[in-house]
């Protein structure tokens, strides 16, 4: 099948949220896609950071029929007083086990979809787009790590005159900005860590790529919005904030920044994943968020809470 003269690809997303307020102007439906080139160590989304599908195991769902082992021919999950136990060496995610779990107690994340079936998702809400100015958002992990599924679906947004935002880390080669300048009307562009070697730390990757991405596409006009997770003990020093306020200062003056509080709704998801959550820490208080404003406000920037 051809989309827009261009051989059709497909894309692995793993969730679409409706009714989003808080990712763009208007009313928003989400498109989360999967992978992601950095992994945060406060990531909200575990979920997204791998590129194939994964098995999530809700423990509190689960009615331990065990109808999921019966049919795994790798005997990777097992039965135990505590519900279902995975061993994610010998699982290949076929998803046979979440196919027969009636309870939805096990969930194979990350399904493959054509850019015309996440289209008919996002037309869905087109009342909403129309009377609020509103649109879709495109978020993951990192969407641009499937440039061409993401160039796609765009443009058909497009086509129907949908207003597109990117929600994007920037640790991407500038070519795959250049792809997709022309279907994205707003970049929401995350800025997290300004010193580099804390930025890796942290991040797992450094950031001269993020900085000369955004230097680079600030400079081609395009609508963008900086949004900075505030997570403490790691980037809520004054210093990344005066060092942050320094660069938007001398690359976009006047830009609008989201500040984006640390929270723990993500903690649960990485039981859910097998894996082990590395960051027990307490979201910012109101005291602190609203002094951190005063602080970029003092600079003349435009400042937001929570997007």
């Amino acid at each position: 099948m051809e989309v827009a003269g261009k051989k059709a690809v497909t894309g692995r997303v793993f969730e679409i949220e409706r009714y989003a307020i808080n990712d763009g102007p208007g009313i928003r439906t989400l498109v989360f896609m999967k992978g992601c080139g950095l992994c945060c160590l406060w990531c909200s989304n575990p979920e997204s950071q791998h590129h194939l599908p994964q098995l999530v195991y809700y423990r509190q769902k689960c009615l331990s029929c065990g109808s999921c082992v019966s049919v795994c021919e790798l005997d990777a999950l097992s039965l135990t007083p505590e519900g279902i136990v995975i061993n994610r060496r010998l699982c290949n995610r076929c998803g046979e086990c979440s196919s027969v779990c009636n309870a939805q107690a096990l969930v194979l994340i990350g399904k493959s979809m054509r850019p015309e079936e996440v289209l008919a998702e996002v037309l869905k809400d087109e009342p909403f787009y129309r009377k609020s100015g509103g649109g879709v958002t495109f978020s993951g992990g990192e969407p641009l790590e499937q440039k061409d599924f993401l160039l796609q679906v765009a443009q058909l947004c497009k086509d129907h005159y949908i207003h597109t935002a990117l929600e994007t880390c920037g640790s991407v080669p500038w070519g795959t900005f250049e792809k997709v300048l022309a279907v994205i009307d707003l970049f929401l562009y995350d800025l997290k860590e300004m010193d580099p070697e804390r930025h890796r730390e942290y991040t797992g990757v450094g950031n001269d790529l993020i900085l000369s991405n955004f230097v680079r596409l600030a400079a081609t006009g395009k609508d963008m919005i900086v949004r900075i997770p505030v997570v403490p003990g790691y980037n809520d020093r004054d210093e990344n904030f005066e060092m942050i306020i320094d660069f938007l200062q001398r690359n976009s003056p006047g830009i609008r920044v989201d500040l984006l509080p640390y929270h723990e709704y993500g903690g649960v998801k990485y039981e859910q994943l097998g894996r082990e959550c590395k960051l027990h820490i307490q979201p910012p208080t109101e005291e602190q968020i609203n002094a951190i404003k005063a602080t970029f406000e003092r600079y003349g920037l435009n400042v937001q809470l929570g997007g």
